[in-house]
């Protein structure tokens, strides 16, 4: 990656990391489909005049946006309303391995031997911190969180042409346009009374909702796809370790959770497997540079 590149691709996970655990206090108020809803809505209404109606894409965006946004994030942020939320951002890592796999079923991209080592450690840790006693009879949401993780890696796959067609903006502009009134239907569909939570949310859940909508979208999503869209998916995904690190650190001063031993050992064998990931790049970033 270039050094640009390589500041946007760090930029990103540490926006993402902070915005993924304060959505938890803000579902006191938005019930989790339209907290996603209205974030998507925000950030596609912010942005979409900018850039043209991507009318050769219509079909290829209608399928990111459902999986990559309505559906993954639905189900990330039901997962994170019912599981704290370090356990949620330990889960969340397991975007990575997923992105890998998907990437050489679907695009060829063939990981070394020490990805392959780092994704094995890395669903032990996975299975370790499944077995956390501050997650039992909460499976469901460990379930969710994973699904989301899998949907996650697998619309970056899907986004990766459009983004490197149309650009990272006009991309995270347009997928707003799209996911958000797929979300909020969703939402009365399933949840009900939509206007009853937007009149009764909070100013602490509107001030969540804004950096959600701008801070995560607007420039977290903007930064990730238009790197994503110029460089390898697997050079790209390693960044995400970095995730944990942001989220965690949310959790404990923001949440005031407080870790169990659990979480600390299989969060540590998780990270480690990404970073055995990571370290396998250093070659190809000093290449490219």
């Amino acid at each position: 990656m270039s050094l640009r590149d390589t500041f946007l691709a760090l930029l990103v996970p540490i926006v993402l990391g902070f915005g993924f655990v304060i959505a938890k206090p803000a579902m006191e108020s938005f019930p989790p489909l339209l907290l996603n809803g209205l974030r998507w809505s925000l950030s596609g209404l912010i942005m979409f005049y900018f850039f043209p109606f991507p009318k050769k894409f219509f079909k290829q965006m209608i399928i990111i946006s459902f999986v990559g946004c309505t559906l993954q994030y639905g189900l990330s942020y039901s997962g994170l309303n019912i599981i704290d939320g370090t356990s949620a951002t330990l889960f969340v890592q397991a975007e990575i391995p997923f992105g890998i796999l998907i990437a050489f079923f679907l695009l060829g991209e063939k990981p070394p031997l020490k990805n392959i080592i780092g994704l094995i450690i890395a669903f032990i840790g996975i299975f370790i911190l499944s077995g956390n006693p501050n997650l039992d009879g909460k499976m469901i949401g460990v379930i969710f969180i994973l699904f989301a993780a899998f949907l996650w890696s697998f619309a970056q796959v899907l986004a990766k042409d459009v983004s490197k067609k149309i650009g990272g903006l006009a991309l995270t502009a347009w997928l707003g346009i799209f996911a958000g009134p797929q979300a909020i239907i969703a939402s009365f569909l399933i949840e009900g009374n939509t206007f009853e939570f937007i009149y009764n949310a909070t100013p602490k859940a509107w001030i969540i909702l804004i950096y959600l909508g701008i801070g995560m979208n607007v420039i977290g999503y903007s930064c990730w796809y238009s790197v994503l869209s110029r460089n390898p998916v697997n050079n790209v995904m390693s960044v995400l370790l970095l995730f944990p690190i942001t989220g965690l650190l949310t959790s404990i001063f923001i949440l005031n959770e407080t870790p169990n031993t659990y979480a600390y050992i299989g969060g540590a064998i998780i990270i480690s497997g990404v970073a055995m990931i990571l370290i396998n790049k250093r070659k190809i970033f000093h290449k490219n540079i």
